[in-house]
């Protein structure tokens, strides 16, 4: 069974396998050199440095993939230390496996999730709070990742390393109780599978069901999710497909986002239009300005600098400017920024260049320059370009 999941998953090109030493990984490692070949795939061992034996646990591996006749690329890891440890790690893994594939120029990275894997992850995520999309769990393939095992039990992963008498080397991490997972893996799911024996199995099924539902809303969702998002598009959308749309188009820009967000925009996005409504998100916010939602993201401020014989400042309430677009017509910058739809938060931050000896606005920010004026005047490290 286990060379027969890694079989179907054959294409042209060099794979790359993601292997920690665990039962799970040997077993997919085993299967694909035996289904492609020993000079089709390659070893990828990432060492996040959590413990001790870490290094070792590396060096044995990669001696051991060289003996079966495979390269092996061996990848330490910084992970950040936050109040997560395991999202920290996950993502510090899979940035340094998209690195080694470009570096080595892999087709596809082979994972070791199994059934057991996509259960624990599905009711962690409903016990967390998930939306109908996270329970949807793992797919098969996401980019250049692919499970080839995410439907076998881990009784079929044990029965084919025992058969194939594999070495396995212990992750650490799989003990590591400050890990969710772990916490889940040794206390929740035992309790819950003495009430349901075939719980793992329902939870994937659960997972199957929702990715039949998903592909049905994103049929939909999929024309409108994408930045800027015009509110009134979404009108006559039911909820499930407005929320799927900010998903996808978060996903897409690679903003993190939590099902209580998807409601907090859904709220701003369908209120009657009054000025300015904002829903903060882990490194940016959604602003919904005038009848569009876009993003703003944290960002240091722009460091800007007047050239010789003018001053950069902000802009204060009774400047005016003649806008290149008025050609020599003077109006006050407020009115300004209204009239090109600038958002407040941008606008009350907005700086402008004036001529040091008369204080005349020659440039402002999200505005450009002002009518008759060299763009030699535009501070450096801006462009001339408005929004």
């Amino acid at each position: 069974m286990v060379r027969a999941a890694v079989k179907q998953w054959r294409e042209p090109g060099l794979f790359g396998l993601a292997c920690s030493g665990g039962a799970d990984s040997m077993a997919l490692t085993d299967a694909a050199i035996c289904e492609f070949g020993a000079t089709n795939v390659v070893l990828l061992h990432i060492d996040h440095g959590l413990s001790a034996a870490s290094a070792q646990i590396a060096d044995e591996l990669a001696a051991w993939a060289r003996g079966q006749g495979i390269a092996a690329v061996v990848r330490r890891i910084e992970v950040p230390r936050r109040a997560s440890l395991e999202a920290a790690a996950r993502e510090a893994r899979y940035a340094a496996l998209e690195e080694l594939a470009k570096e080595i120029g892999t087709s596809s990275i082979f994972l070791a999730h199994t059934a057991r894997d996509q259960a624990e992850t599905v009711l962690m995520r409903i016990v967390r709070g998930t939306g109908p999309a996270g329970l949807a769990g793992m797919a098969s393939r996401r980019g250049r990742f692919v499970r080839p095992l995410l439907a076998l039990p881990r009784a079929v992963i044990d029965t084919y390393v025992a058969e194939r008498a594999l070495p396995t080397w212990p992750d650490p991490m799989n003990d590591d109780t400050r890990l969710a997972r772990v916490r889940f893996r040794k206390h929740v799911l035992p309790a819950l599978r003495d009430e349901n024996p075939a719980l793992d199995d329902a939870l994937c099924r659960l997972a199957t069901t929702a990715r039949e539902w998903l592909a049905a809303i994103d049929e939909r969702a999929a024309p409108i999710a994408h930045f800027p998002i015009v509110c009134t598009a979404l009108e006559s959308l039911p909820p499930a497909v407005r929320k799927r749309a900010y998903a996808l188009a978060l996903e897409t820009i690679g903003l993190g986002y939590d099902a209580v967000h998807l409601d907090a925009i859904d709220r701003i996005a369908t209120r009657p239009r009054e000025g300015e409504l904002a829903v903060d998100l882990p490194g940016a916010r959604i602003l919904r300005s005038y009848d569009a939602l876009d993003v703003e993201r944290d960002v240091l401020p722009i460091s800007l600098s007047a050239p010789p014989g003018y001053e950069l400042r902000p802009w204060q309430p009774g400047d005016r400017m003649k806008p290149a677009r008025l050609k020599g017509r003077s109006r006050k910058l407020s009115d300004l920024y209204i009239d090109a739809k600038v958002p407040r938060a941008k606008r009350a931050a907005a700086r402008v260049v004036v001529r040091t000896d008369d204080q005349v606005i020659v440039w402002a920010e999200y505005l450009g320059l002002a009518f008759g004026e060299s763009p030699n005047v535009i501070p450096l490290g801006e462009s001339a370009g408005t929004i």
